[in-house]
């Protein structure tokens, strides 16, 4: 019983960790979520390029996830 609540619990926890990175991501892809410090250098693109990644390597992770099961 003890192993079941174990890993509901293992599950819910990736996948509140897939959902943040996922809004996390697509915020600094589309602008509305920066990193002040770079955009008032003009580095803006760094962190759209760092919100791509974001959701490119979740995705990445939750496809890797299906296919091993």
């Amino acid at each position: 019983m003890a192993e079941k609540v174990l890993n509901l619990l293992n599950f819910v926890v990736w996948l509140t960790g897939v959902i943040v990175s996922l809004t996390v991501g697509f915020a600094m892809a589309e602008g509305s979520l920066t990193i002040v410090f770079l955009n008032s250098f003009g580095f803006g693109i760094v962190t759209i390029i760092a919100g791509w990644v974001v959701v490119v390597t979740t995705v990445i992770s939750i496809a890797l996830v299906l296919f091993r099961k």
